[in-house]
């Protein structure tokens, strides 16, 4: 199955063209642009780049969160139209699980970690079974020093949360903390890729005007009307 999927639920962003588990191509970029800036030009560098059209895809993948409002919107409009004007079904899949995908088949729970800014972080926690990370809890917003105090054993962390907190993340867990490279930080498109391609497979694809951003925290408009 081919499939085009995107990923701009986070700062760093990327598209990947992938068919079945291989992977064609993919562009990322962590240059801090908006992601409407360059993501149309990427989809069609990469198609152009693998001698494909949108007409020769079977789909289309996306993160839809938790992550950054603007940049899920951004991927979530751009890949909707895409999939609107080609007919092909959409898979809407985890961020946090996405991320979690950078550690395979890891010996201890992965939690991972975006940084949501006000002192609060997406968490994720995982454990890898039949080769996928598969949730042991809830995907949350909360203060890192929360989610610290409930955190049992060792873990294995990673993202850019893992990144901003790591000081903390030592000071509280001491040696029970373990940490991917930043290199692993960001989530990528090819991942979620492999996660929508699991879903298609599941009849997990929805039409599209089902397909909506997972905020897990309520936006400033909305904190602000309560």
């Amino acid at each position: 199955m081919k499939l085009l999927t995107i990923q701009t639920a986070t700062p760093a962003g990327s598209v990947a063209l992938t068919d079945g588990e291989r992977l064609l191509g993919e562009l990322f970029l962590d240059v801090r642009r908006p992601h409407g800036g360059w993501l149309l030009g990427a989809v069609e560098q990469l198609l152009a780049a693998a001698g494909m059209a949108v007409a020769d895809l079977d789909g289309f993948g996306v993160t839809i969160g938790p992550g950054s409002f603007t940049g899920l919107r951004v991927g979530l409009a751009t890949v909707k139209g895409l999939a609107l004007a080609s007919g092909k079904p959409l898979a809407g899949v985890s961020t946090l699980q996405t991320l979690a995908l950078q550690a395979p088949h890891a010996a201890l729970p992965v939690c991972a970690l975006l940084d949501a800014r006000k002192r609060e972080v997406y968490a994720g926690h995982f454990a890898w079974e039949e080769g996928l990370p598969r949730p042991l809890s809830p995907e949350r917003v909360l203060p890192p020093e929360q989610l610290l105090h409930e955190l049992h054993g060792p873990i294995l962390f990673v993202g850019d949360g893992a990144v901003a907190y790591r000081t903390l993340i030592v000071r509280q867990l001491g040696s029970r903390a373990h940490f991917l490279p930043d290199v692993y930080a960001p989530p990528r498109a090819a991942h979620a890729a492999l996660l929508a391609l699991r879903a298609f497979a599941a009849g997990g694809a929805l039409p599209v005007a089902q397909v909506n951003p997972v905020y897990i925290r309520p936006s400033e408009s909305e904190m602000n009307k309560s």
